[in-house]
């Protein structure tokens, strides 16, 4: 039985799982967007949620608390001033996992872990092929 053992211990001892899902969380909100396995993606989710609700109060004890999760100054900061105030007529959902394809090494099941605002720009390709014959030339 697996009474009292929530959560998700992603094959790896408790430091380095706390270490990998900070990582994680910090690269969701500077690029808004990131792929990884869907048992990752998974595990970071909740964590990704509670820190925007924590920059919605946007409080010093907010801020404080999430400086004791991220770490750097820089991230939280971010945090507060850019990522929270895009939710602030939002409660919760901030964040969608999407599936894709698994991964070809090893079979792994990935996914796109994006906040639910992000908006996805196809870079045109015939640009990046006139840039590149340009510099050829």
């Amino acid at each position: 039985m697996r009474h009292l053992k929530a959560g998700f211990k992603l094959r790896r001892n408790p430091a380095h799982r706390k270490s990998l899902l900070r990582n994680l969380t910090a690269n969701i909100i500077h690029r808004d967007r990131i792929e990884t396995t869907l048992a990752k993606a998974k595990a970071a989710k909740p964590i990704v949620e509670k820190l925007i609700s924590l920059g919605k109060n946007g409080t010093l004890a907010a801020k404080r608390q999430a400086l004791a999760y991220l770490y750097k100054r820089k991230t939280v900061q971010f945090l507060f001033d850019e990522v929270a105030p895009r939710f602030l007529d939002r409660n919760g959902g901030y964040t969608r996992i999407i599936r894709t394809d698994s991964r070809k090494g090893d079979g792994a099941e990935m996914a796109i872990l994006e906040f639910t605002d992000h908006i996805f720009v196809v870079k045109d390709k015939k640009a990046k092929d006139k840039k590149a014959a340009k510099g050829k030339k």
